[in-house]
C-alpha cells in the first residue's frame, strides 16, 4: 500500500506523461499543475494545464478494510483509504493554429494507449530532478493496484458550473479525468498476531426450524399443567445440538429427552408461570477442534397456554356469616396452586353449581383474588391464596381458577358405566 505521497506522485506522473505527449504534438507546450485561472486567455504561450480537482471514496474498496481494530480497540491490520482521483485537462495556446485542439488531441491519445500508470513510470518520475527530493519516500510504484486513468463525461451545466462558480474564470477547452484507485495506508503498526493451527471449512444448508404446533404428550388431548410431558411437532427441528429455551424461564435451555426432524419431546421447566408462555427450538453446529457449539439456526416463536394445577384442602371452605334474610353465605375459599402464583398475575376464582335442579338456572360467581393475590410484602410467590366469597347460595359447586386468562382443568367420569360418564365432577367446594 501506498503512503501520504502517493496523491502527489500520480499528479507528478501524470504530468510528465503528457509532457510527453505535447513533445511529439508539434507545438512547443509546457504542462503546468496550477489553479485554472484567467491568465491562460490573454497568454500566447501554448500550455497544459493539470488540475485536481476532486477527490472521492473508491466503491469497490472503501470498506475492504474493516474492522480495523477489535473490541478494546487494539490495531488489528493497518487502516486504509480508497481514493478516486478527478483531474481537469486545460489546454491553452494560439486559437489561430488550432493549438489548444492539436494539445487535446495528443493528449487524448496518449492517455487511451497508456492508460495504466505503469511502476516502471512512476519510478521515472521519482527520479526526475523536478520530484527526486519532495517525492522521494513515494512508495507508489509497491501498491499492489495500478492507478488506471479513463476519461469522464460532464454535462454542460457540470461543466459550467466547474469554471463559473469553482474557478470563476472564463472557460478553456478542457477535458476530465478519473484515476483510479489510489490506496493510502497509515503508519500504524498493528500488534502481532499467532497464526492460525488449524482450518476448518463448513457448508450449512440454510434450513431454520419451524414449529408449527404444541400439545400434550398424551393419548388424550388435554390441557398443558406444570411438569407437563409436551410434544412440539414441526420441520427442520434436528440439528447437532438441539435445545428449547422458553421465554417466561430464568433456568438455561432445556435438552429434549427426545429430538426428531419433525418432534421434539420434552419436559417442561418447572419454574414457568401459569398463562401464556412461549418457546423457541434453537439450533447450534459442532464446528472446530474438537468440535464445540456454535451459535446457528433459531425457530419462530410458538406461543402456548399453561393450565394451573390446583388442589382444595378439606375442608376448603370457612363460613364466615349466613343473612337470615336471604339464606346468602359469606366466607373463605382456600385454593393451592401448582406452579406459584406471582404478585403481578391476575387471579379469578370460578364457582359453576353442580348438578342445579331443573326447575331454576345453575348458581355461578367469579371472585378476585385479594390484593396481590394475598402475598406478603416480603415474598414474591405463593401456592396458596385465600379468596373471600360473599353473598353466595349454599350447595356444591365446581371450582375453577383463571391465572393470567388459563383455566385451570376440570376433572371428568372416565367410568363409561357410571351415567355421569364424560361429565365434570370436580374439584368441588360445600359452600354451607
Amino acid at each position: 500500500m501506498s503512503n501520504h505521497l502517493a496523491i502527489a506522485t500520480v499528479t507528478a506522473s501524470l504530468r510528465l506523461l503528457l509532457q510527453e505527449a505535447a513533445d511529439v504534438s508539434g507545438v512547443s507546450a509546457t504542462v503546468t499543475t496550477a489553479r485554472p485561472d484567467g491568465a491562460g486567455a490573454a497568454n500566447s504561450n501554448a500550455r497544459v494545464n493539470v488540475y485536481l480537482y476532486q477527490v472521492t471514496p473508491n466503491g469497490a474498496w472503501r470498506n475492504a478494510d474493516l474492522p480495523t481494530r477489535n473490541e478494546n480497540g487494539g490495531l488489528i491490520q493497518k487502516p486504509r483509504a480508497a481514493l478516486d482521483l478527478h483531474y481537469l485537462l486545460s489546454f491553452y495556446g494560439d486559437e489561430g493554429k488550432l493549438q489548444p485542439q492539436r494539445l487535446l488531441g495528443s493528449a487524448a491519445r496518449v492517455l487511451h494507449s497508456h492508460p495504466v500508470l505503469s511502476r516502471d513510470r512512476i519510478r521515472e518520475t521519482l527520479q526526475n530532478p523536478i520530484y527526486s527530493t519532495d517525492l522521494a519516500q513515494s512508495n507508489l510504484a509497491e501498491d499492489i493496484e495500478l492507478v488506471k486513468f479513463t476519461q469522464t463525461s460532464l454535462s454542460l451545466e457540470e461543466l459550467s458550473k466547474l469554471w463559473a462558480v469553482f474557478f470563476q474564470t472564463q472557460y478553456t477547452l478542457s477535458m476530465t479525468y478519473q484515476g483510479t484507485v489510489v490506496l493510502i495506508e497509515a503508519d500504524d503498526t498493528p500488534s502481532p498476531t499467532l497464526p492460525v493451527l488449524e482450518r476448518n471449512v463448513y457448508t450449512v444448508q440454510f434450513r431454520a426450524p419451524v414449529v408449527q404446533e404444541i400439545k400434550l404428550d398424551a393419548a388424550a388431548a388435554g390441557p398443558i399443567t406444570a411438569g407437563s410431558n409436551i410434544v412440539i411437532v414441526g420441520r427442520a427441528l434436528s440439528g447437532d445440538v438441539t435445545q428449547v429455551s422458553f421465554g417466561g424461564s430464568k433456568l438455561p435451555p432445556v435438552v429434549p429427552a427426545s429430538v426428531a426432524g419433525s418432534e421434539i419431546k420434552l419436559t417442561l421447566p418447572a419454574d414457568l408461570r401459569s398463562g401464556v408462555q412461549g418457546l423457541q427450538v434453537e439450533q447450534q453446529f459442532l464446528m472446530g477442534t474438537p468440535p464445540m457449539p456454535h451459535r446457528g439456526f433459531e425457530s419462530n416463536v410458538a406461543a402456548f397456554v399453561l393450565a394451573p394445577d390446583i388442589t382444595l384442602p378439606n375442608p376448603a371452605f370457612a363460613q364466615v356469616s349466613v343473612d337470615v334474610t336471604t339464606l346468602l353465605i359469606t366466607g373463605n375459599i382456600t385454593v393451592t396452586f401448582a406452579p406459584k402464583i406471582a404478585r403481578s398475575q391476575r387471579v379469578r376464582l370460578l364457582l359453576n353449581e353442580f348438578q342445579p335442579p331443573a326447575t331454576r338456572a345453575p348458581h355461578g360467581y367469579t371472585v378476585d383474588a385479594p390484593k396481590e393475590n394475598g402475598i406478603a410484602t416480603n415474598q414474591q410467590e405463593t401456592d396458596t391464596i385465600e379468596f373471600e366469597v360473599k353473598d353466595v347460595a349454599g350447595g356444591e359447586y365446581l371450582v375453577r381458577v383463571q391465572v393470567d386468562g388459563a383455566e385451570s382443568p376440570l376433572e371428568r367420569e372416565t367410568n363409561n358405566a357410571n351415567p355421569a360418564f364424560n361429565q365434570f365432577i370436580g374439584p368441588k367446594v360445600t359452600i354451607s
